[in-house]
């Protein structure tokens, strides 16, 4: 029988909550001023806001990026270890996400398993993710349609004073996302069947094309980093810069350098989690959903790449569009304007679901009294946190409209990479914490699998730029000053433990 764990005690900022308050937090009828969170989604859905979220920017643009710069053919290996590093992580969130059904994934984990200000940290680090996730996937949409039927490049491009497109497409999603969850899913299973078709018919059809010779050497050999490249400095990866081994690209250093920087494409999975509430059956669906979704991802990744670095000679590939330009250098131009069409729905998809995913973060934030409850708080027509979701549709469309991000992608990198981290270690603290817990589905080798995953998502962050770490942590410097001053003072978790002492 499942014990009921004891009601809280003050710790002050390491007060935790209890795992029976969050499984059983959404059970009672909604309070007043309050709504809930409507439980529509089967596994399939799941499966499909997963495949939209993963399927995007990584294997239409990352593909060609780090082959020509980073690890040559051998970004077939990257994606499989960035893979099997999301495949451990994903087993964490599995088991925790089937245990302990809840909006906000790895913030309420970190909350009931290390303390409130461990969950504050994560749930800040998660916004910077989705928020600039969906920034820069809303200017990378705006690109290719510009490219694709030819539009002003000073509307849609990012010489652009105002990227138009990029603030269009986020105030339609955005629009989509406020509406209701039925509606959002609705558009997102359909453009994730557009993309899955795509990415198999660009293996299928590119195998006719590959050249065994353009796959040698596989992994071309280590090389020290240009002068005139962004490797040097603050922008080289950080066990470089504490080791002081000169920078270089390519070889097992390439390699894993590419590893940390295409781990973005596989930042979506999590949103899955956060959407526990809104499972018909969580305990079920959700770990299955999980694994399905890494699974069949990591597969067309690396076909993908493997076929498009097989096509075209790594050095000739483009950065902007690889696969639609690997087709048009083969002279199959017809191909390459469907890939572009399918590039733009895998960027929408993941546009639409970045904006849902803070919605949902944000209202477990305010649930908990870490900020105004106002600000998630659930309409009772649309079953979503409207007000929160027009304020991040707004932001995200000023933001990707007026800033040019290329170089803040890696902080989306670093942000999953950190939440990973959070979840493995909270898998293994709540094994020995809440023994008694019900796990549906339990990681296999706990609890040394869940401290591997958050080894290897460790040294995975390690491989991003010493710029990129410097920024992260200003970013979280900003959300702990928020905790101090409002945070800490409203926690509900907080009031609780001293109301019970008192």
């Amino acid at each position: 029988m499942n014990m009921r764990s004891p009601a809280p005690s003050d710790k002050g900022i390491f007060t935790k909550k209890s795992v029976d308050t969050v499984i059983h937090q959404n059970d009672a009828p909604a309070r007043t001023g309050e709504g809930q969170l409507k439980r529509k989604l089967g596994m399939w859905d799941l499966v499909g806001v997963g495949i939209g979220m993963v399927i995007g920017t990584g294997i239409f643009t990352l593909t060609g990026i780090e082959a020509k710069n980073h690890a040559g053919p051998a970004v077939v290996i990257s994606f499989l270890i960035a893979g099997i590093v999301a495949m451990l992580a994903a087993l964490c969130y599995a088991e925790l996400a089937s245990a302990v059904p809840t909006a906000g994934s790895a913030y309420t984990y970190a909350y009931v398993t290390a303390g409130e200000i461990f969950a504050w940290v994560i749930a800040w680090d998660l916004i910077l993710e989705f928020a600039l996730g969906a920034s820069v996937v809303a200017r990378g949409w705006s690109g290719y349609l510009g490219n694709l039927l030819d539009l002003w490049p000073q509307w849609f491009g990012e010489s652009s004073t105002i990227n138009v497109g990029a603030v269009i497409i986020t105030v339609v999603l955005g629009t989509i996302a406020a509406l209701g969850i039925r509606e959002s899913k609705a558009v997102t299973n359909a453009l994730v069947l557009i993309k899955v078709t795509i990415c198999v018919f660009v293996i299928v059809l590119g195998v006719w094309f590959v050249r065994a010779s353009n796959w040698f050497p596989f992994v071309p050999a280590s090389q020290p980093a240009p002068e005139s490249s962004t490797h040097h400095g603050l922008a080289q990866p950080l066990w470089q810069a504490l080791s002081g081994i000169e920078p270089n690209v390519f070889g097992i250093g390439g390699i894993l350098m590419a590893t940390a920087i295409v781990f973005f494409s596989y930042s979506g999975f999590e949103l899955m989690a956060n959407m526990g509430e809104e499972a018909r059956n969580p305990a079920h669906d959700m770990p299955r959903a999980i694994i399905i979704v890494l699974s069949l991802c990591t597969a067309l990744y690396m076909g993908v790449s493997l076929v498009v670095t097989g096509m075209i000679h790594y050095r000739n590939l483009d950065e902007g569009a690889p696969i639609a330009d690997a087709f048009r250098q083969m002279g199959v131009g017809w191909a390459a304007g469907l890939i572009a069409i399918a590039a733009l729905c895998g960027l929408t998809s993941v546009i639409l679901i970045d904006i849902m995913g803070m919605g949902r973060i944000f209202y477990a934030m305010s649930r908990d009294g870490l900020i105004p409850a106002a600000v998630g708080r659930v309409h009772p027509r649309t079953g979503t946190p409207l007000g929160i979701t027009i304020v991040i549709t707004a932001a995200v469309a000023v933001i990707s409209g007026t800033v040019p991000l290329t170089e803040l992608a890696d902080m989306v990198s670093i942000g999953t990479l950190f939440a990973f981290l959070i979840v493995s270690v909270a898998v293994a603290v709540l094994r020995r914490t809440r023994p008694d817990l019900e796990r549906p589905f339990r990681v296999p080798g706990a609890p040394w699998l869940p401290i591997l995953a958050a080894l290897l998502c460790l040294g995975l962050m390690c491989s991003l730029s010493v710029m990129t770490w410097i920024r992260f942590l200003v970013w979280l410097a900003i959300g702990l000053l928020i905790y101090v001053f409002y945070g800490r003072r409203h926690s509900r978790a907080h009031q609780a433990a001293q109301s019970h002492e008192a």
